[in-house]
């Protein structure tokens, strides 16, 4: 029998990684619903090649251009937020929630009550109400299953049967673009180097959280919430090469990984496929061709992301979600050259030292916290980043 599959967030990187799996063999999938924020004309083209049955824009603004592209197709139509909060039909086999940052949140709670199992490859939602997301994957019966390649990789190689056999988990990282740069190189990056990664293909705001080394602090956080690990036992480790996607090392000495190639399509296959296994349209990984795989400590000092990613974890989650809320608005903000690239940090470490008093217990609660955390950091951008950032073009500070 075909397994019914939902896409949220079709039109983004992973979303089209997981189009192009589930394209390769359609003969496995029946494509229930895609959905897009406002790339309609991505949406549509999707649509018609993964044979869905239904769409939604969030973005109602694109209703009337998104139906006349198809109107010659059977595909049902549905616009605006709370249809794509509320798309994923009852007892739809896996649900892939790939829409990126917080705005995932909502979508993936609803995914998680209506899917017997859910590809989450959005780490946001994990990060800033992982307590949440996991008790009503519990409270459903709801299998969550990692396409991050790090916690997929994890994922594989984990005894979940008998977790207190592990020793720790080990994260590798890539270091992204900036791994041999100088500290004023770094000073001085542009988006266009930040979001040039050397190994991955990747959207702007993962890109920049590779670059800061930040995309590897949330997957610390995401790895605490999905596989019950204390912080003192997940640790991380350069890995410039991208083959290890990550470690699991028992109490024995054993030390079990992952190793693929650098294309997000493998860990989205065993996900489609799981419990069983598929081909995929993904890149091989040739043994034969490999010289080095090299592995070193990263750099915190350089990188202070990581470090700020375990203090967050001891103080908590609201910690997690002013940490994850005041990247995104920062992230944003460099993107659009309104601060320069260390002022990323700065954001962050600003919005935790001057922290909200937030509550975390309802999913609108949630939200409203995020909303607040926004607003702080936004104001301490339109109050400082501005004014360092051309204090740095001038060469005064």
């Amino acid at each position: 029998m075909k397994k019914s599959v939902s896409i949220l967030g079709v039109t983004g990187s992973v979303g089209q990684s997981t189009a192009d799996v589930i394209a390769s063999d359609l003969e496995k999938f029946n494509v229930d619903v895609i959905s897009a924020n406002n790339d309609w004309e991505g949406l549509a083209r999707d649509a018609v090649r993964l044979k869905a049955n239904r769409v939604v824009v969030a973005n109602e603004e694109h209703s009337d251009k998104l139906a006349e592209a198809l109107k010659d197709q059977d595909i049902v139509i549905h616009a605006g937020r709370k249809a794509l909060e509320e798309c994923i039909a009852p007892n739809t086999d896996i649900t892939v929630a790939a829409i990126a940052g917080f705005d995932g949140l909502k979508p993936l709670i609803f995914a998680l009550k209506k899917s017997y199992a859910v590809a989450i490859a959005n780490k946001e939602p994990l990060v800033a109400a992982g307590a949440l997301v996991m008790e009503v994957a519990e409270q459903f019966n709801t299998q969550i299953l990692p396409i991050d390649s790090e916690h997929n990789a994890i994922f594989q190689v984990f005894d979940f049967d008998n977790p207190n056999n592990v020793k720790r988990i080990v994260l590798t990282a890539s270091g992204g673009p900036f791994l041999r740069a100088s500290t004023d190189e770094i000073a001085k990056a542009t988006p266009e180097e930040a979001v040039a990664h050397p190994n991955w293909d990747m959207g702007a705001k993962i890109s920049v959280d590779s670059a800061t080394m930040m995309n590897k602090a949330l997957e610390v956080i995401e790895a605490h919430v999905l596989f019950k690990m204390p912080a003192s036992q997940i640790d991380v480790v350069i890995h410039p090469q991208s083959v290890v996607h990550s470690f699991v090392e028992y109490h024995d000495g054993s030390l079990l990984a992952q190793l693929g190639p650098s294309d997000m399509r493998t860990p989205i296959a065993h996900a489609l496929a799981w419990p069983d296994r598929m081909d995929t349209p993904g890149e091989r990984l040739d043994l034969e061709k490999l010289s080095t795989l090299e592995f070193e400590k990263p750099d915190t000092n350089r990188f202070p992301a990581l470090k700020l990613a375990y203090e967050c974890l001891e103080q908590g989650q609201a910690a997690c979600l002013v940490f994850n809320t005041a990247n995104e608005v920062a992230v944003t903000a460099f993107l659009q050259r309104k601060i320069a690239f260390p002022d990323i940090l700065g954001c962050i470490e600003y919005a935790i030292q001057n922290q909200p008093d937030i509550k975390l217990d309802t999913i609108d609660s949630l939200i409203e916290a995020h909303h607040t955390v926004q607003a702080l950091t936004q104001a301490y951008i339109n109050q400082n980043a501005l004014h360092d950032l051309n204090q740095r073009k001038a060469g005064t500070k």
